[in-house]
């Protein structure tokens, strides 16, 4: 039997995995879920000895396929979830993560399976994260940073870095949403801020951190 905070701790080195193919430190970990180190080594300890990470103390973490395994069920159904709230009941993107976060600890495989179907068997959260499908496997996305692109690429919004209520709010004022289709304009040598067209017609500035935190997927001319 898996406890909530233990599933949270395994789907937040999972998260941190996905973008550190390394072991995870201790202080990475506890800076994810904003909890004390010392705290984070007595989990670390609980969660080896059941199996779930490979925990070497002052060297790193890494999952079990056991734990892995866990730890991508957590994070289907909580794409799954937010799916369903901005969808189907008309939530925005900044406000499902929180009611998703409980939602994920239903423990319940037959509604998960049902709700996929429901859907449509979703691929994509309304964040753009992809969503393992019943044998935890995703779809890839072959995507960069909207700060990596050239001027004069074809590009579209697919995907976020950052999934803050404040960046998602940010992003609304600017009327930047998945599926844009950006051009950048000019970047300012000075701060490497970007001046950017969004869907062929308005244009914005934005700064280098906003493009860091955008994902794009460069289209064929």
């Amino acid at each position: 039997m898996v406890s909530y905070t233990e599933e949270n701790y395994l789907k937040a080195i999972f998260k941190l995995s996905e973008k550190n193919k390394e072991e995870i430190s201790t202080n990475a970990i506890a800076e994810s879920l904003a909890v004390k180190a010392g705290s984070v080594t007595d989990m670390l300890k609980k969660l080896a000895e059941k199996g779930l990470i490979h925990y070497t103390p002052y060297s790193g973490v890494e999952l079990t396929g056991q734990g892995r395994q866990t730890a991508v069920k957590i994070v289907r159904k909580h794409r799954l979830w937010e799916v369903f709230l901005v969808e189907k009941l008309g939530f925005r993107w900044d406000q499902v993560h929180p009611m998703a976060e409980e939602l994920e600890h239903i423990d319940f495989d037959e509604l998960i399976e049902r709700l996929d179907v429901f859907l449509g068997n979703p691929k994509f959260d309304p964040h753009g994260d992809p969503i393992p499908d019943e044998k935890g496997e995703f779809q890839p996305s072959e995507s960069i940073r909207l700060s990596e692109a050239d001027t004069g690429q074809r590009l579209q919004m697919i995907g976020l870095e950052n999934h803050t209520t404040a960046f998602l709010q940010y992003l609304d004022k600017k009327e930047l949403a998945l599926g844009s289709r950006i051009a950048i304009v000019e970047v300012a040598p000075f701060d490497k801020s970007l001046t950017i067209t969004i869907d062929g017609d308005r244009q914005v500035h934005i700064s280098h951190e906003v493009a860091k935190n955008i994902l794009v997927a460069v289209k064929e001319s």
